[in-house]
Formats: structure tokens, sequence, C-alpha cells
């Protein structure tokens, strides 16, 4: 592709997204990472939440955490460059061991993946001997190690479903775990390191869970969905399972972002409006130029938002901000998320 073409069509694409005085050096910079990434046999991988310049112009393969996960599991290219969190980059080096895999920023962490850390799996297992572990993928390395299986939100009730077990710990999303646990019929509690275990015994419940959040989706509040739809009533919300069960109850449609993307493409509904992270919505309306979406207000992750296309170049052009896992905890990392592949 020549700059002309590449520039034409991120012109096509994000016109009325991103301004074009802008868009010309944007362009200019997705021209040498694409050039630079043919020279180093690399594959860059966009998560669904990457600013719109950088998500429709560099990556490979665009996605949720789970088929990010699957090609980061096929690929045959020497290096992987993930356009994502710190977790996200993990989790393609647990499944590559062999690979460089490298994040274009050193401090791109996660609030919900630092709400929980190995050491608290380690003391759940003991409050709870012989009860499974499933984590969200959303977590580091090291908790991964402690778990048993790991799940995304797109496929979370399916994996506590399948372990035919009474009782599930599921780590650490408190939200998500509170809307599984609605989903599948289980009632859940939430203990802390200061829980008695007297105060737990005469308790009735099928899930343990743990009180971390995402510092995006725990904005969003049922009073925001009653608001828009007394301007649109013809709107369809569709909200991620890390916001509250309040809010997943008074949307019209939950589901992972794959899931959401979807809903959006197949539906008829005149407008739209997710309730996740404000990047996405755009890079959906650029695919979608037909359908309206509205904007509730924006709340941009400032994790991801250190992922540019600035900083994409950097890593490539100094080979930087290279991620490894120590080679035991990998290993039992990677029982846990190739069993959640498995699954799906």
């Amino acid at each position: 592709m020549t700059f002309d073409e590449l520039y034409q069509d991120m012109s096509s694409k994000l016109k009325g997204l991103v301004p074009e005085i802008e868009l010309h050096y944007k362009a200019e910079l997705a021209y040498k990472i694409i050039q630079l990434k043919e020279e180093t046999n690399a594959v860059i991988l966009g998560h669904n939440y990457m600013e719109p310049a950088l998500f429709h112009s560099i990556p490979d393969f665009t996605g949720d955490s789970l088929s990010l996960c699957q090609q980061a599991a096929k690929t045959d290219k020497d290096i992987i460059v993930f356009c994502g969190v710190r977790f996200m980059a993990e989790t393609a080096k647990i499944l590559n061991p062999d690979k460089t895999v490298l994040i274009p920023a050193e401090k791109a962490g996660c609030s919900l993946a630092e709400g929980i850390t190995a050491d608290d799996v380690c003391w759940l297992r003991k409050r709870f001997p012989g009860v499974p572990v499933v984590s969200y993928v959303n977590t580091y390395a090291d908790v991964k190690a402690e778990t048993d299986i790991c799940c995304t939100s797109g496929n979370a009730v399916k994996v506590v479903e399948s372990l035919n077990t009474d009782t599930v710990i599921f780590l650490p999303d408190e939200y998500l775990a509170a809307n599984v646990a609605k989903e599948s019929g289980k009632h859940i509690i939430f203990p802390t390191r200061k829980s008695k275990k007297s105060d737990l015994d005469h308790i009735d419940y099928q899930m343990i869970g743990w009180k971390a959040r995402c510092e995006v989706h725990e904005q969003f509040k049922v009073d925001d969905i009653k608001n828009i739809r007394k301007q649109f009533t013809d709107i369809l919300v569709l909200a991620h399972p890390e916001c509250s069960p309040e809010v997943v109850e008074a949307a019209d449609f939950t589901g992972s972002t794959k899931a959401m993307i979807s809903e959006v493409q197949n539906s008829n509904a005149k407008r739209y409006l997710l309730l996740t992270e404000c990047s996405m919505g755009e890079n959906i309306a650029a695919e979608n130029p037909e359908k309206e979406m509205i904007r509730l207000y924006s709340i941009r992750c400032p994790h991801m938002n250190q992922i540019t296309l600035e900083n994409t170049l950097k890593a490539l052009q100094k080979t930087q901000y290279v991620v490894d896992v120590p080679e035991d905890i990998r290993r039992r990392a990677a029982q846990s998320v190739e069993r959640m592949i498995e699954i799906f």
C-alpha cells in the first residue's frame, strides 16, 4: 500500500472523527510503522479500545482480548507488538515464549488488574479450600499462574458452568462477577482479608468474588441511561458486563466488546449508545457511518490512552518495552489461558 492509498483509506473512515490537519500527520506515522513492521517481521495487534487513527491503520488484527489472544497463539512472526495494556501483552508472551513481545508504552497498566495480587489468590484458596478459581483475563501473569482457568467477559458464564461445581471463586472484577452470578443463578459473596471465618459460616453462597473494578466502567450510572432515553426514545443502549449490575439491567444489550460490535452491525436500531471505553464507539462509528452513535460523555481509559502511533513507532524502532514473564510463572499461567481458549 502506498502512502496516498493509506491516507485516502484513513480519510474515508475517519472523516469527522479526526481533524483533517491531524490526519495527514497520523497517516505519515502509520505509513512508517507499516514499513517497519515488514522489515522487522512483526505483527501488530490492536485492541478495540485503541484511538481511531491507530485502530484503522496499522494493526494486522483487531478485536477483543480473547480474539487477540487467539491470534497471538497462531502467529509465525518474530515480533508481536500489542497495542493494548500490559496484561494483554503478558498474555501474548505467555502463549508465545519464543517471540519478542513489545508494548508501546512502559506504564500502560490496568486499574482492574492491579486490584488483585497472586498473594490474594493464595489467601482465597486457603480460606476456601478445594474451590476452583476462575480469573478474568484482565489480570497479570502471576495471578493467572495461581488460577485454574481464565475467562473473558464473552465466555465467563460458559467457563463457570464448564466446571460443574457447586461453588467457584471468580476474580477480580466485582461487577462482572455479580453479573455472571446473576446469569448463572448463583449467590455471590465478596470476602476481604478482614473477613472472619465465622462471618461466612452461616451464609449461603455459590460464588466468591473480589472487590476490584474497572475505573472506566464503574463511572456509568443508571441515571445516564434514563437521561439519554428521555432525549432519544428509540436508542439502543449497550453495556459492557464490567458495568454495575444495575446499569446492565437498565441496558438493552450486554456483552463483550466483540458482541457489542456485532449487535450494532446486525441491529436495525436508529441510534446507539455504548457504555464502554469511548474510543470503541468512535471505531464502530467509523466502520458503520450509516448508523448514529450517540455520545453520552467521553470516558477514555488513561492506560489505553498511552498507546499511540508515536509510541508504537518508537517501540519498533528501538525494540523497547519488551514484555517478559518468568518461565515458572509463564508455564502455570499458560495452562489457565489455554483452558480458556479451548472452552471458547
